[in-house]
């Protein structure tokens, strides 16, 4: 019973985060407005104003989802019903299925903010947002993507071991800023040759939900991981190499579009 136990956890864990990626692959394509079959900029308009209430509250439950599941005391709530292993990945389940929910519902709004006619600013633009992707999965790699996404505890409940918290690092791209990861999905957001007010609305509402988020964060963190972290973040500037400095702001090497 205990090993079936285990072997399950391990699948559920496992189709979880393929389902993650999968939809994160996706995304990809939908801000781009690339290659997939319903794209930000794409589909039947309808009234602008319902279009925007649709938008802002599809970007709203993305915030909410994220922030609530989140929290410690939440955390410490859920895991009386959901075991432990399985927390995580269950986690990026609820995450995924508000982005799909997001994609699937989201309504087009055709406007123009600006345009990039010429062919090869258009490329550079493209560059830059790949390089946003670039950067949200390596900082993921950086800190574990295996354990960010939830596998890693599947795969330890399932070897029999137990599960232990990364201890605080600061690896590459953490010795410069302290939000490599949410610079990499700001990027991705806003690098866009063709900016209709759809996707200016859906850029800002992510822009706007990662910085409020912040300082929650930072709460939790700095009550976790205490000095070490304080030490940190008061010499490490947020986005931007060797500009600002961390005074009265902190955050540790920081989650996903899961943001936790």
């Amino acid at each position: 019973m205990e090993r079936n136990a285990r072997i399950a956890a391990l699948m559920y864990g496992v189709v979880c985060y393929a389902l993650f990626f999968a939809t994160f692959l996706y995304l990809i394509a939908f801000v781009a407005d690339v290659i997939v079959p319903k794209t930000i900029a794409s589909g039947p308009t309808t009234d602008v104003g319902a279009a925007f209430l649709i938008d802002t509250l599809l970007v709203a439950l993305f915030g909410l989802q994220h922030s609530v599941m989140a929290r410690p005391r939440f955390k410490q709530w859920w895991t009386r019903f959901v075991p432990g292993p399985i927390e995580r990945p269950t986690y990026v389940l609820a995450s995924s299925a508000v982005l799909i929910a997001l994609i699937a519902f989201w309504q087009p709004i055709d406007a123009t903010i600006w345009h990039v006619e010429n062919e090869t600013l258009r490329g550079l633009v493209r560059v830059v947002y790949g390089l946003g992707v670039g950067t949200i999965l390596y900082s993921t790699f950086l800190i574990d993507h295996f354990d960010l996404f939830g596998l890693r505890q599947v795969v330890l409940y399932f070897r029999k071991r137990s599960y232990t918290e990364k201890r605080f690092s600061t690896p590459s791209l953490y010795k410069l800023i302290r939000h490599p990861l949410y610079v990499g999905w700001i990027t991705m957001f806003w690098a866009a040759p063709t900016m209709t007010a759809g996707h200016f609305l859906f850029a800002l509402g992510m822009t706007a939900y990662i910085l409020l988020a912040i300082p929650m964060e930072e709460r939790d963190l700095e009550s976790a991981l205490g000095e070490p972290y304080r030490r940190w973040r008061e010499r490490t500037p947020a986005f931007v190499p060797g500009i600002g400095g961390a005074a009265g702001s902190s955050a540790q090497p920081s989650t996903p579009a899961t943001t936790r």
